[in-house]
């Protein structure tokens, strides 16, 4: 998107943000206050292979691709200091230690919105991690699950994901559907292996896309309904909220 998708968009206007200096004319004493900056937290969650090696396969970096585009349109539209971002394996947060040093660590506060992208497992554990950080008081601004996967009884026995059916909680969420009916490669049979989620309602926004299921970074960039990408509604929402008095 730091090309064409960019287009539209127009960046976020640059501020000095820091300590102000409030002096009167007849005071002696420089009075200096914090103004805190706007920031938002991003999470990548990758799937099986994605971020370690998963029974001999990967690490295969899939959600990471899509951070380097995420950084890219950050940095194209000027609020990549902005943000505060981590890629992490679908299985680093199901227990509360986990969670703890390897997601809530990393937030800087509560106030501060969370946008989580997983793919795969990852989308499917994602969905779950929206749910768990709203519960414990964090704003969840933006979920976007990319061809999620793990309603299969077999991928829950030798994979470390929720067995149960996740439900959002989310400002926003966006799901994609990996539906290549050509040229399918590998990961679509293991796609198929670990069980598509079928997604009947929920999204605020959805697609089905002719991609193969490991290509999350392609996916990313495919238009939904309403003609736009989840590329182009993240970064509509990060400059809506970094915008916003």
């Amino acid at each position: 998107m730091a090309g064409e998708n960019t287009a539209c968009l127009e960046p976020l206007a640059k501020r000095d943000v820091g300590n102000v200096e409030l002096t009167k004319p007849e005071d002696k004493c420089a009075k200096i206050i914090a103004i805190s900056m706007k920031k938002v937290f991003i999470l990548f969650v990758g799937g099986a292979g994605d971020q370690e090696s998963y029974y001999m396969s990967g690490p295969n970096w899939n959600v990471t691709h899509v951070q380097t585009k995420v950084v890219a349109d950050a940095d194209a539209l000027c609020y990549l200091s902005k943000c505060d971002m981590k890629a992490l394996a679908y299985n680093k947060f199901l227990t509360d230690d986990d969670l703890a040093k390897n997601v809530l660590v990393e937030a800087p506060d509560k106030t501060t919105p969370v946008y989580i992208i997983g793919h795969s497992l990852g989308g499917w554990n994602g969905a779950h991690l929206s749910s768990v950080l709203t519960d414990k008081g964090y704003k969840v601004r933006m979920l976007i699950t990319i061809d999620p996967v793990g309603q299969g009884k077999i991928v829950y026995g030798i994979s470390t994901i929720y067995r149960r059916k996740p439900e959002p909680k989310a400002e926003f969420w966006i799901n994609i559907r990996a539906a290549k009916i050509q040229n399918r490669d590998i990961s679509d049979t293991v796609a198929d292996f670990g069980e598509q989620w079928e997604i009947t309602s929920g999204p605020n926004v959805s697609g089905r896309v002719d991609v193969n299921h490991a290509d999350a970074d392609i996916m990313f960039d495919q238009k939904l309904e309403g003609g736009k990408s989840a590329r182009q509604l993240l970064a509509d929402s990060i400059l809506g909220y970094l915008r916003e008095k």
